[in-house]
């Protein structure tokens, strides 16, 4: 699905205050499940309001010095994903390639940790039952689509990294501005009895004059995903995130799903969030030089009082066998927003295509008539 792999990894893992047995979050609510009693372990997370960090003080600090969280992980030896492994099952299958994870092999690594997160909200059926949904709707789909197979073994629940950017803007644009005005001009035509007729009709121009300004503007979590593992196009889709409901970071959030250590740093996710800056930026300069239209010679831009948050989404991994592919999707565990791989079929397509040119030629022989 993606060229890079990235590290990913289980957190602790906790006991049930009745059996002892290892806990796994429930999606949905605030607490611990034992699969093997079912008894009910509380989450209580912190409740102090999500912290924005200082951008620039963060990156001056030794990456001792930060809050780190540790981590167990397994690298996969085919494809090179470093995954979480169970320590209480001697192998497991790499949720990218399918290829077997030993435990012996798990090491402990260190990640600077999240300070927020918005935990799992759907059930592992209810994320099948929308991806079945996204299957009935698809266009040009092979009819025996419907009746594809999601690998059991391959649906993971997983907590992607991402960065969000706060930044006051200041801009100096040099543009031009364009009013629009109309002049008359003569032309002939033939009318309906083949006579030559003259007529007036207006024309639209446009004036231009330069332009110099000042924007000041101020950006809130300018989101960014951290992970390479994904296409970008499929993960932009699953937004939007319900970010108002973000609570502080609890590992036990965690238990029972993978945790994914982030690929993009703190300072190359600042870069592309100010190409996505400056793609506003050029839109709110248009609409300050006004008139009927616009040209953005340049935009010249300092960035003050950077903040961030390094937070985890929470998203259900998986891949359904079609004809012997394999093909991917994700669903957004908070809405059931499902994107991903889709087979195509070529015999509905033609189909539509020649439907379209029959309706065409209808159309014109109607015309004619």
């Amino acid at each position: 699905m993606a060229s890079q792999i990235p590290d990913i990894a289980n957190t602790s893992t906790f006991a049930c205050k009745s059996c002892g047995a290892s806990l796994k979050y429930k999606p949905g609510t605030a607490h611990l499940v034992c699969e093997y009693c079912g008894a009910m372990n509380d989450i209580n997370p912190p409740t102090a309001p999500i912290e924005e960090l200082d951008y620039e003080a963060f990156l001056s600090k030794a990456s001792a010095e930060t809050d780190q969280l540790t981590i167990t992980a397994v690298k996969c030896q085919n494809c090179g994903a470093t995954s979480s492994i169970d320590p209480k099952i001697a192998s497991s299958l790499c949720p990218y390639c399918t290829s077997p994870l030993i435990s012996a092999d798990a090491v402990d690594e260190k990640m600077i940790r999240p300070k927020s997160l918005l935990p799992f909200l759907l059930e592992t059926e209810k994320a099948k039952s929308e991806f079945q949904k996204w299957i009935d709707q698809l266009w040009f789909a092979p009819s025996a689509l419907k009746k594809a197979v999601i690998q059991a073994d391959r649906f993971k629940g997983v907590y992607i990294p991402f960065w969000t950017y706060d930044s006051q803007t200041l801009s100096n644009y040099i543009g031009e501005q364009g009013v629009y005005y109309f002049t008359q001009e003569q032309y002939t035509e033939t009318d309906s009895k083949g006579n030559t007729v003259n007529r007036t009709r207006d024309v639209r121009n446009t004036r231009w004059h330069a332009v110099t300004g000042q924007l000041d503007f101020f950006f809130d979590d300018v989101l960014i995903c951290a992970s390479q593992s994904l296409p970008v196009n499929y993960v932009n889709k699953l937004a939007p995130w319900d970010l108002k409901n973000l609570i502080s970071f609890d590992e036990k959030f965690l238990s029972g799903f993978i945790c994914e250590k982030y690929q993009v740093g703190l300072k190359e996710g600042f870069d592309i969030a100010k190409t996505e800056m400056k793609k506003e930026l050029d839109t709110k300069v248009r609409q300050q030089i006004g008139g009927d239209e616009q040209r953005v010679i340049s935009i010249d831009t300092s960035y003050q009082n950077i903040t961030f948050k390094h937070l985890l989404l929470p998203v259900y991994l998986s891949a359904y066998s079609f004809k012997g592919k394999i093909f991917h999707f994700l669903v957004n565990a908070r809405t059931g927003e499902v994107q991903g791989e889709r087979p195509w079929s070529s015999g509905k397509i033609a189909m539509a295509v020649m439907g379209g040119l029959l309706l065409l030629l209808i159309l014109y022989l109607l015309f004619r008539k």
